[in-house]
């Protein structure tokens, strides 16, 4: 939903960036692919795009005045209090909100972000209350860390954990609270300013390289574009307000969809053959490839992931899980790329 006072560029209206947008799109309709990182050169409309997927979004139900945006009948997405009043089978208040998109300040401390005790009714009431961190707002949204390259390693990798297992626990001076934490991580970067651990590198889902548009042309195209907002954001996004609509309705649907797509057992195969051939440590790569493809199917309406399916996702896949070898001159995602096609071009 736009607001107003702070809109939102349309994300219909971004020109190029494929990569970065298809990676974006995937991982909503399925977070478990587990988050997105995006290096490339500043001034490139990371933080746009980001921002323009989260409006994109559909509101979704929480049950009404709990921290942690708990689902109202997923037991996975519910906090503890919830599942005891409905296991006592007291009436739950719904409510419908926005995606929460949640901004990751560099300076943040781990309490920030997991929360902490509540000092003000430790004070006054003289109990041990838990105060939620971020978290818990972030739960079942988006959470965005610009130049996640430099923030500190610890709370990458605090960050990692929840979102894959989407639960955040929290022990703090003799409180001990688990609570539901399932979000899309998305991370964004400068190469130049230094690059993550290939360890925590690793345990992004999926990779997005962008770069400056050359062409002049499309240059000139995104100043005016951008122009056009600026001076009446308003009309601006009502040109594209039956596009948005369009995408919107399409990412539901995939959503809906996802459950029932299938993956032949001679595709996974393949996949697995070409995290072998790449030498990808772990099982990742080909967990999150499956992922991947399975979401890219669904976004296209389909129930059968196909070879196309595969080749579209396994560089955005993989190419961050190559070991790093100073002397190879051919770039990582022209690697997997080669290699998938050469692989693929057997399947049936």
């Amino acid at each position: 939903m736009q607001s107003i006072l702070y809109p939102v560029f349309p994300f219909t209206a971004i020109i190029g960036q494929d990569e970065m947008k298809l990676a974006l799109i995937l991982n909503v309709i399925d977070p478990k692919i587990g988050g997105v990182i995006i290096m490339g050169d500043r001034g490139t409309g990371k933080s746009t795009t980001i921002r323009a997927i989260a409006d994109l979004l559909p509101k979704i139900s929480v049950v009404k005045d709990d921290p942690f945006n708990s689902h109202p009948s997923n037991i996975e997405l519910m906090s503890n209090d919830v599942k005891q009043t409905i296991e006592k089978n007291m009436r739950i208040t719904t409510q419908l909100i926005d995606i929460p998109m949640i901004d990751l300040p560099l300076g943040a401390t781990e309490d920030r972000v997991c929360g902490t005790i509540d000092i003000e009714k430790a004070l006054v009431d003289g109990v041990k209350a838990f105060e939620p961190g971020l978290l818990a707002k972030v739960n079942r949204g988006i959470l965005y860390i610009d130049e996640v390259n430099l923030l500190d390693d610890h709370l990458v990798d605090v960050l990692l954990d929840s979102s894959a297992s989407g639960w955040n626990t929290v022990e703090r001076e003799g409180i001990s609270i688990r609570h539901p934490s399932r979000f899309v991580l998305v991370g964004s970067g400068n190469p130049e300013e230094g690059e993550l651990r290939p360890q925590l590198l690793d345990r992004f889902g999926m990779h997005a390289e962008i770069r400056t548009v050359k062409d002049p042309t499309l240059r000139v195209e995104i100043v005016e574009q951008r122009n056009q907002f600026d001076q009446n954001p308003q009309q601006y996004i009502q040109i594209y307000q039956e596009k948005q609509k369009k995408l919107k309705q399409t990412i539901v649907n995939a959503q809906k969809l996802l459950s029932s797509v299938i993956i032949d057992k001679h595709l996974k195969l393949k996949i697995s053959e070409i995290c072998g051939q790449l030498e990808v440590d772990g099982l990742r790569g080909d967990i999150v490839t499956n992922r991947a493809a399975k979401a890219l199917c669904a976004f296209q309406g389909k129930t059968q992931v196909s070879i196309t399916d595969i080749k579209k996702v396994i560089t955005l896949c993989l190419r961050h899980r190559l070991r790093k070898d100073p002397l190879e001159a051919i770039e990582s995602g022209t690697k997997v790329h080669n290699m998938s096609e050469v692989i693929l071009k057997d399947a049936i």
